[in-house]
């Protein structure tokens, strides 16, 4: 694939190593000369200077024949420019963003940014034990119906444990679909079944329900 980079900090420069020693056609488009020359001189003619938001540069670099376009600068501001750009000015298929607020998370998506990718949240949901604020996993995106598949796990100081799923105040249009249960195969939940300590509950929600979903499973 050929697959554009914006961005040759730290992410930029590894991603880049990592996709050539994969096979793939990479060129990163970095504004800073001194990084660009870097980049050069570590792996090749692969990294041009310029400005990653603006339709001469991405012209320049032929985003119209790329099949992935990927900004990783430091500016979250930056990289939903550029991806705008490449999605709606040329046409690139696949477009991912790296996202350093977490709270921007769903504007990205909204706008229609294929991928957004929070690293602040990538950390916490691998440290969800020591980060018990922290309770809800993204497990699949549905972008075409805007809705989402998660994981909320009940701890041991829930107020909802000894409740029946037909006693929560689920938000509207939000599904339990699993429950999986220590020692126990993974079933589909009844309105009947009682939620206990340590269930994991695979849920369907909207981005915008995600809190509510939270409460309603786990208490204030």
């Amino acid at each position: 694939m050929y697959i554009i980079i914006i961005g040759g900090g730290r992410v930029g420069y590894f991603l880049a190593r990592a996709l050539l020693d994969e096979g793939h056609e990479i060129l990163v488009v970095e504004k800073d000369a001194a990084r660009t020359e870097f980049i050069c001189g570590e792996l090749g003619s692969v990294c041009l200077r310029g400005d990653g938001c603006e339709v001469t540069t991405l012209t320049e670099v032929g985003t119209g024949r790329a099949d992935m376009f990927i900004a990783v600068t430091g500016d979250d501001e930056d990289n939903l420019v550029a991806c705008q750009v490449a999605k709606h000015k040329f046409n690139v298929p696949r477009t991912i963003a790296r996202i350093n607020n977490p709270k921007n998370e769903t504007i990205f998506k909204e706008l229609g940014i294929d991928d957004a990718v929070s690293s602040t949240n990538i950390i916490l949901e691998h440290i969800e034990e020591e980060v018990p604020t922290h309770t809800i996993t993204h497990l699949l995106d549905i972008k075409d119906k805007g809705l989402e598949i998660v994981e909320i796990k009940i701890p041991p100081h829930s107020t909802t444990i000894g409740k029946t799923v037909k006693e929560l105040q689920l938000p509207e249009g939000s599904v339990l679909s699993l429950i999986i249960r220590e020692q126990k195969k993974p079933f589909v939940p009844a309105d009947s079944t009682v939620l206990k300590a340590e269930d994991q509950i695979i849920a369907v929600t909207s981005p915008e329900s995600e809190e509510a979903l939270r409460t309603a499973l786990r208490g204030s």
